[in-house]
């Protein structure tokens, strides 16, 4: 069966398209014969080999996977069951889903939504699983409609695009910061009500700045979570879950303690089981399923490594969805 497979022998890193047999998967209680799976941030950093994601070699990459269970022994599963899996280290420690396969361990794995296909399942993926994550966090601090505006940093990509229809669909106006000014009408097809461009945010900025938004989704880290921090209305929040400019949090405790700001961090890898559920639950009601085909790139796995590549120089919109049988 075809896979991605990402090998390191005397420091030279290589991801190639291989064949594999089904005795080289791992263990797990679940196996799953994959319909799609996606390409992230992750995945262009794993592929890439730009930043150290892949933590065991050989790694078939890939977060995300739905697709149809094979075999099982675990309780909750049985064979025909069509299932969605998103993180748990999967494609870091554990292979993933590019490949036509993978075993698993079925703690992992939710029931597809009846609402969504699989393919539509990976175009919603890991990105808008964490948007809904992200929304959740923002409600659970009282941000709501009626506040003011809501940004939405890294806006173009997978998570902010599905981000920005969740919070538009909700009744949100929702403020979308971004370094392509192309992507303006896409933008706002999806519910942005306006644009800014992210060099507003990407440079170091003032400890406190003028109170601008009643809460915000960031996606990029350092100076632009940090900025946008200084400038979150009083009682506000952030739900922060990527660091696409850098891991580094140049700020101060201003915001926090002058203006009650709640820093609100988001992790979709290792999410409770309960939690994961929800956020499904939800996007099923409060995602527009027409916006799906509109954020959507589908891809063969014959395409996955350039793909990767396209993604960490910013040249990738929305979700990628790839058919690991094409």
């Amino acid at each position: 069966m075809k896979a991605i497979v990402i090998t390191k022998d005397d420091d030279i890193y290589k991801s190639e398209l291989t064949d594999i047999s089904e005795d080289q998967l791992p263990e797990g209680n679940v196996t799953v014969k994959v319909d799609y799976s996606t390409i992230n941030y992750k995945e262009g950093l794993a592929i890439t080999g730009a930043s150290p994601v892949v933590r065991k070699f050989p790694m078939t990459p890939g977060i995300d996977l739905s697709g149809t269970v094979e075999e099982s022994s675990h309780s909750e599963y049985k064979v025909g069951d069509k299932v969605v899996l998103n993180g748990w280290g999967v494609g870091e420690v554990h292979p993933g889903g590019l490949a036509e396969k993978a075993r698993l361990n079925g703690d992992w794995l939710v029931p597809l939504p009846d609402a969504f296909s699989p393919k539509q399942a990976m175009a919603i993926g890991t990105a808008g699983y964490t948007a809904m994550l992200c929304v959740m966090a923002l409600q659970q601090q009282g941000v709501t409609p009626d506040k003011g505006e809501v940004l939405v940093t890294g806006s173009a990509g997978g998570v902010g695009s599905v981000a920005i229809a969740i919070l538009a669909k909700l009744g949100y106006t929702v403020v979308a910061s971004t370094g392509r000014a192309s992507e303006e009408a896409y933008l706002k097809s999806l519910g942005a009500s306006s644009i800014i461009d992210r060099n507003e945010l990407s440079e170091k900025g003032r400890p406190l700045g003028k109170e601008r938004w009643a809460g915000a989704i960031d996606t990029v880290g350092s100076h632009t979570l940090a900025n946008v921090c200084a400038q979150i209305k009083y009682g506000g929040a952030v739900a922060a879950c990527g660091l696409a400019q850098g891991m580094d949090f140049p700020s101060t405790v201003m915001p926090f303690i002058l203006r009650g700001v709640v820093l609100h961090g988001v992790d979709s890898v290792y999410c409770p089981k309960e939690k994961r559920l929800e956020a499904w639950k939800r996007l099923a009601t409060d995602l527009d399923t027409t916006h799906i085909d509109l954020i959507t790139t589908e891809v063969p796995l014959s395409e996955a490594i350039p793909t990767a590549e396209k993604i960490l120089k910013g040249e990738v919109r929305g979700r990628v969805v790839v058919d690991v049988n094409a």
